[in-house]
């Protein structure tokens, strides 16, 4: 099926709405797609509901941030929204991330980047902030020409990950999904920065919590990279899942909704 299960809403620091989003999913001929904002599934009625006038099959879906290393993500798809597992987990990790705010804007300061936070909370417009919101209001301020450099010099350094949110454990992370009864893959593994046999030793340490699948198309991923999550998939029995990690041309200018053929008879059924 064409399918994109990997994308950002407004309810967290995406550029359009759940429900433009699918309306944007559907005009790029998508049959499937989950919206997967950032410790919230906020943005999911919207979008269910638009993906139901719109012939879209829509996955309520999360991202989770694990403890374990800095860009260890879990992506959860199909679970309840009822089910007090995740409402739990992901209200902690919104009180982090409503607190680490404070301490991306001091951080910056020391850094000569003067940054209202009002004007921060302005943006975000009530959805959880994150760092991307401080990267447009950088842009806007004249501090950084994009969001890329936003990060590259001041949000995604080693000094920033001194300051860096309290995050919950991976097992954690795939337990409150897969006890809500859904489905969890490894997002973006490339992100995590391990050599082979490391990032081997990772899924199946994941795999041991309950891991279903691997996000293996990605845009970022390499041929090599994209071949060997592929490799590990089978290896140890796990689905293969893509996504784009589209969050809209204003936030991540060079990421487009993707249109990925995969089987999804297992997510799905």
């Amino acid at each position: 099926m064409a399918a994109d299960l990997h994308m950002h809403s407004t309810a967290s620091d995406g550029q359009y709405s759940p429900g433009e989003l699918v309306k944007m999913g559907k005009e790029k001929g998508l049959q499937v797609l989950a919206l997967t904002d950032h410790d919230t599934f906020s943005g999911a009625q919207e979008a269910i509901a638009a993906g139901e006038r719109l012939g879209v099959k829509v996955l309520r879906g999360v991202e989770l941030s694990a403890r374990e290393y800095p860009s260890l993500h879990i992506l959860g798809y199909g679970f309840s929204a009822d089910a007090p597992s995740i409402q739990a987990l992901c209200k902690k990790m919104q009180a982090a991330r409503d607190e680490r705010k404070y301490r991306i804007a001091a951080f910056l300061r020391e850094k000569g980047v003067d940054i209202d936070l009002r004007e921060v909370e302005e943006l975000a417009g009530g959805a959880i902030i994150g760092r991307p919101h401080f990267a447009q209001v950088m842009v806007r301020r004249g501090y950084v020409q994009n969001n890329r450099e936003a990060f590259d010099r001041y949000l995604d350094t080693e000094e920033y990950q001194k300051i860096e949110r309290r995050k919950s454990s991976a097992q954690e992370c795939v337990a409150a999904v897969k006890n809500a009864g859904g489905k969890v893959s490894f997002a973006h593994p490339y992100q995590v920065k391990l050599e082979n046999g490391p990032l081997e030793d990772l899924v199946i340490k994941l795999k041991g919590y309950g891991l279903d699948a691997i996000e293996c198309y990605y845009p970022k991923h390499t041929p090599e990279q994209q071949a060997f999550y592929l490799h590990l998939a089978e290896k140890h029995g796990l689905h293969a899942t893509g996504g784009s990690d589209f969050h809209g041309e204003r936030v991540k200018p060079e990421v487009e909704i993707a249109r990925l053929e995969m089987e999804l008879d297992w997510l799905l059924g």
